[in-house]
């Protein structure tokens, strides 16, 4: 990609963070991959990490116990994230390189906000560039292939528009009380079906992902509406709830053919 052409794609992407959600844009250089290719990528390390330090709460939400870190995990995990910036991921089959996009992302989030803990709200690291930025999610904070990569290229550039599946929304973790569960296991491609549906069940039929209230009106997180496109409009985001929605849900979504408000709570997902 020239330099006008960059240019034009970060501008665009900010245009989108300062209206919602930036659009799905691919970055056309991690298009390649080999099919033929069966090996695997280690994601041991970030699967340990995970199931040391995520923690389920009575109230259903996962949460990391940022300031508790010991500082030999911190060192594992910055071992990790090198490793994976190591890895020629365009060799691989798209199968792994979904599992590492997504564990890059996830992996790189905990460890930005364990360098800048304590913090309210992973929004207060306010370290992305441009006049409507905020965040740390416009940042390179990652160099793959000789790529300089940000969160908002993972998600924006390339999951979303070369995987086209809703579920990536509960995949990757933006450390916050109103975002999917950071899962307590890596990703991996034989169980990525596996996985996203699990994440999809467990956030639609939580309150934060979907709820009728007590007048009868439904309320949704505002992922539903920042990436509305994705689910396939307002009535695709409708057919999406109910069809990972439990018995309860299902019963109160009814006949219900529109969504009244959207909410989102961005208070950082620590278990102190």
């Amino acid at each position: 990609m020239d330099r006008r052409a960059s240019l034009i794609t970060v501008l665009l992407l900010a245009a989108g963070a300062a209206f919602g959600a930036p659009s799905a844009s691919l970055w056309e250089r991690w298009s390649a991959h080999d099919d033929t290719n069966k090996a695997t990528i280690d994601h041991s390390a970030w699967d340990q990490f995970l199931e040391r330090y995520v923690k389920r709460g009575a109230d259903g939400i996962n949460r990391v116990p940022y300031g508790s870190i010991a500082g030999a995990d911190r060192k594992k995990l910055g071992d990790y994230l090198a490793s994976l910036q190591a890895t020629p991921v365009s060799k691989y089959s798209r199968a792994e390189q979904r599992a590492y996009w997504i564990n890059l992302y996830n992996a790189a989030t905990v460890d930005l906000v364990i360098a800048h803990y304590p913090v309210a709200s992973i929004r207060d690291i306010s370290i992305s560039p441009g006049w409507f930025a905020s965040g740390p999610w416009g940042k390179k904070l990652l160099k793959v292939e000789g790529e300089e990569v940000s969160l908002d290229d993972i998600e924006h550039r390339i999951l979303r528009p070369i995987w086209r599946d809703p579920r990536n929304h509960y995949a990757v973790n933006c450390a916050s009380l109103g975002c999917p569960n950071l899962q307590p296991h890596a990703f991996t491609a034989s169980f990525m079906e596996a996985m996203l549906d699990e994440g999809a069940r467990a956030y639609v039929n939580h309150p934060r992902g979907a709820h009728v209230r007590d007048d009868g009106l439904l309320e949704v997180s505002s992922i539903y509406k920042w990436f509305v496109s994705d689910f396939g409009g307002e009535r695709g985001v409708l057919e999406h709830l109910r069809q990972y929605a439990g018995p309860e849900l299902s019963q109160e979504l009814g006949g219900k053919t529109e969504i009244i408000d959207y909410r989102y709570d961005w208070t950082l997902n620590d278990a102190k």
